[in-house]
């Protein structure tokens, strides 16, 4: 009894604490009515707009593909065990954060100037090897994960516009993206949450309606799984896709009460399952195993005023989710370089731009649309956002007085320590074997072979060559596409 009022009396240090932030916030932050309502952030509402509109992007599109890969049953399988997986570890990510934080207030550290990020969290709780080994895993992921979003704008936009091959492109909405430079941090996305989340809904939707009413191509085969590599690389793309955690600490600390995250990410991924599961079923169901060779799902569609609106909603959302995936490397930025607490906006965005210019240099290098992604699920999302987390927390309350102390208590419905415990290490265990062992070999396997096929810094991945000929817009959701060439340029090899 007594170790419980303890833990709740460290819960509302950090309640008390946030609503002091809150208050003073709207007291001189806020200018006007306007910006309140539109950029400036921190109810739960906003956190579960952020991990909605974060953990769908781009993946929207390459989500049929692996369907491919893997076939209708396993696709739909693993999407229903990786989203729990993730929402588990988001939520130990959370629980370890009010531990780090209440510990911390209790010590009279101020983080009013201060944004907290996972690897301060496990700095303060484990140490600097532990700090060391998270922010190396997570600055590499969210590096690569916007490198990735540039990837995406690039292919999407050629859709529309051809007259540009996909590098140029990239170099496009390389300087355009550089501008998230001037959003200070995640209490000022709330507005851009919100849009985000609505272009998803809307392309997803799309995706599904669409391939139901084009229906089946003639001839259409849906063979998958017929190889290892194939089945394991589509299989880390789903890793990668409920992986989109690795922000979390940053969107909890833009909350006024992060102790109310808990559940946030398991009811924002059982949303986005409304939307993944039927757009990449109906997709697969229409093209089958075309889409083996054609890792972007707007490939395979008809033009249409229907299609280019979903293409230009999910530019707009890739730049919101680049802005995601890189404010938390603003931040790491920022402390190295000592800038972190100057509260000029200009100075913070002037000492920024170093940052985006690595990625936009690998987003030139690796220009592959799909493959990508399962070589970052499987060597850098598999660690960053499943393995260290839970291997964090066994570490972490190891010991009965750090058990008997902690600020959250597992709840029954879980087994207690030992239950929580054994959900950890299942986790370790399969993500270790399942999602780093056999998706790295297979992700490295098809990634070398896109190497192999295109090359480095190749102007246009998976662009028809000028004979094909394009055929013209129409305006309806109906419109039959002529069926997709098989051609040496799209080509992905199968083992």
């Amino acid at each position: 009894m007594e170790s419980e009022k303890v833990g709740e009396e460290e819960t509302a240090i950090v309640g008390d604490y946030v609503e002091i932030m809150k208050t003073e916030g709207k007291s001189k932050g806020m200018k006007s009515k306007f910006s309140k309502l539109f950029w400036h952030g921190g109810s739960v509402y906003d956190a579960w707009f952020s991990c909605a509109s974060n953990q769908v992007a781009q993946v929207l599109l390459t989500l049929p593909y692996s369907f491919s890969q893997l076939g209708m049953l396993s696709g739909i399988l693993l999407q229903l065990f990786y989203g729990l997986l993730g929402s588990w570890t988001a939520y130990i990510i959370s629980i370890l954060y009010v531990e780090y934080r209440t510990r911390k207030e209790r010590e009279k550290v101020d983080f009013r100037n201060h944004v907290i990020q996972w690897f301060e969290v496990l700095d303060g709780l484990l140490g600097k090897h532990w700090r060391n080994v998270g922010l190396a895993f997570n600055c590499t992921f969210l590096l690569f994960g916007s490198v990735i979003q540039l990837i995406a704008c690039a292919s999407n936009i050629y859709y529309i516009n051809d007259n540009l091959d996909k590098r140029t492109w990239t170099y496009i909405f390389g300087a355009c993206c550089a501008t998230t430079v001037f959003i200070p941090s995640f209490h000022n996305y709330r507005i851009w949450s919100f849009l985000g989340l609505l272009m998803t809904t809307y392309t997803a939707w799309y995706l599904t309606i669409a391939s139901l009413l084009h229906g089946q191509v003639e001839g259409v085969q849906h063979t998958g799984p017929t190889k290892l590599v194939l089945y394991f690389t589509g299989a880390t793309n789903i890793l990668y896709t409920f992986g989109g955690h690795a922000v979390t600490v940053e969107i909890m600390h833009a909350m006024w009460k992060p102790q109310k995250f808990k559940a946030i990410y398991l009811i924002a991924t059982l949303y986005v399952m409304t939307l993944t599961l039927p757009s990449a079923a109906a997709v697969y169901w229409a093209f089958g195993d075309m889409l083996l060779n054609h890792s972007n799902a707007f490939s395979l569609l008809p033009r249409t005023t229907f299609r280019d609106m979903a293409v230009i909603l999910m530019l707009i959302h890739q730049f919101i989710t680049f802005g995601f995936a890189c404010t938390p490397l603003y931040f790491v930025w920022e402390k190295a370089i000592g800038m972190h607490e100057c509260k000029s906006l200009c100075k913070r965005a002037a000492t920024r731009l170093p940052v985006v210019i690595p990625i936009w240099f690998l987003a030139i290098i690796f220009p592959f649309f799909g493959p990508i992604n399962s070589t970052v699920g499987s060597l850098l999302v598999s660690f960053t956002v499943y393995i260290i987390p839970a291997l964090a927390h066994i570490f972490t309350f190891r010991s009965a007085t750090a058990r008997e102390n902690a600020v959250d208590q597992p709840p029954k419905y879980f087994g207690r320590w030992v239950g929580t415990f054994t959900i950890n290490v299942f986790i370790v265990v399969w993500v270790l074997i399942v999602g780093f062992g056999f998706g790295g070999w297979a992700s490295m396997v098809n990634f070398i072979d896109q190497i192999d096929t295109f090359g480095l810094f190749t102007k246009c991945y998976q662009c028809p060559p000028p004979s094909v000929a394009v055929s013209p817009p129409s305006h309806g959701l109906n419109t039959t596409a002529a069926a997709p060439l098989h051609q040496p340029f799209n080509h992905t090899r199968r083992h």
